[in-house]
């Protein structure tokens, strides 16, 4: 993948945003449990940063896909995991499907105010019994005239208490569990939907995340996105770009630990010596640094082939299952090096040490990832291919 001035630029306005609108306030959003997602989202609407490899005709910029990369490896100097992960759903997890598979109808309405900065999305698929396993999801949308009436429950939910709409998927008929889905939208604010209160998380403090329930909910079937029973393939097809947003994200994230790391062992005296001096720890932070770059050129990969039209499942694959663990090695071998420091509850690495164990968990845990690997890879059992 080949970074152009335009790429750069990008990146500078997306880092200076950073800086200015965003990290100066992350351990009060960590504090409060939640960021104002509407106020952020409109600021970055206004800068076009919502709608980067969004079509044109619905206020994108209409760049490919390298682009949004960028935005998102950019986003990994957030000092906070729950408000990049908040902006990685409105922008590759809640949104891709309807942009790709929409109505033009559908995305005048919804797709227009959620680039805009004027709406905020939630992508609303796992369930309490049903996470990484997505076609064992039971809400169902029953067809009443010319509208879904819609029952279940959703958990997890990033963006939720905030959310203006959900991209939800659900069961629209019976039959085989992978063509009977559809992805709907719901807005938040039609009777019968209600929220938990906000989860208490080990991690990503500043997101708000809740259940969802459902309790006849009715909303018009032309708020169905693309063809009934294609909501399996639509969410798998959206997934992808979740997956590579996750590993892109987290680049400069694992990145700013071990230079931060760096900075202080640097400066932390022991036997006489600074810790850096140790061998053993600047090769460990050599070779962190090394795993980190190896990551990036994966990503880069995957992304070059995505805008090429490829399927870069096993590549998108293997970077999320790469990103999930390359992650905890890295916040768990630079935490070890602050000591008791790292150990308190605000130091910068024990707090990417909480948010990034969700990366092995949420979009897929490794398990699936290695899984789906597998499966192309020709070496699954017979039976589960």
């Amino acid at each position: 993948m080949i970074l152009t001035e335009q790429h750069q630029a990008l990146r500078q306005t997306v880092a200076q945003f950073v800086d200015k609108e965003i990290n100066p306030y992350c351990d009060e959003w960590e504090r409060a449990g939640i960021f104002p997602a509407h106020e952020l989202f409109k600021k970055m609407g206004d800068l076009g940063l919502l709608g980067i490899a969004k079509p044109e005709a619905y206020g994108g910029m209409g760049l490919d896909y390298s682009y949004q990369v960028v935005f998102s490896e950019e986003l990994g100097r957030v000092a906070s995991g729950g408000v990049s992960m908040g902006i990685g759903v409105q922008t590759d997890m809640a949104t891709p499907a309807l942009a790709k598979f929409g109505s033009d109808e559908l995305r005048r309405e919804f797709l227009v105010p959620a680039i805009a900065g004027d709406a905020v999305f939630s992508i609303a698929v796992s369930e309490p019994h049903a996470g990484s396993d997505v076609a064992a999801i039971k809400t169902t949308a029953r067809k009443d005239g010319d509208d879904y009436i819609i029952n279940g429950s959703k958990m997890w939910i990033t963006n939720s208490t905030q959310a203006d709409y959900l991209c939800l998927l659900a069961n629209t008929s019976e039959g085989n569990a992978h063509t009977n889905k559809s992805l709907i939208i719901v807005p938040t604010k039609t009777p019968g939907v209600s929220f938990s209160e906000k989860l208490d998380k080990l991690g990503m403090r500043a997101s708000d995340t809740a259940q969802v329930f459902f309790d006849d909910v009715r909303v018009p079937q032309r708020y169905r996105i693309g063809d009934e029973g294609q909501g399996f393939v639509y969410q798998m097809i959206q997934f992808q770009e979740e997956r590579l947003y996750a590993a892109a994200g987290n680049l400069k994230g694992m990145e700013g630990c071990i230079q931060q790391t760096i900075d202080y062992t640097r400066e932390r005296q022991i036997f006489g010596q600074s810790l850096l001096d140790n061998q053993s720890v600047h090769f460990r932070l050599a070779e962190l640094q090394t795993e980190v770059e190896a990551l990036r050129a994966l990503v880069y990969s995957a992304v070059e082939g995505y805008i090429n039209g490829e399927d870069v499942t096993m590549k998108a694959s293997m970077a999320k299952l790469k990103v999930g663990r390359l992650s905890r090695e890295v916040t768990d071998a630079c935490l070890q090096y602050w000591g008791g420091m790292g150990f308190m509850w605000d130091n910068p690495i024990a707090r990417a040490y909480r948010d990034n164990r969700l990366i092995s968990i949420g979009g897929g845990a490794d398990e699936v990832m290695l899984s789906i690997i597998c499966k192309l890879m020709g070496t699954l059992p017979s039976k589960n291919r």
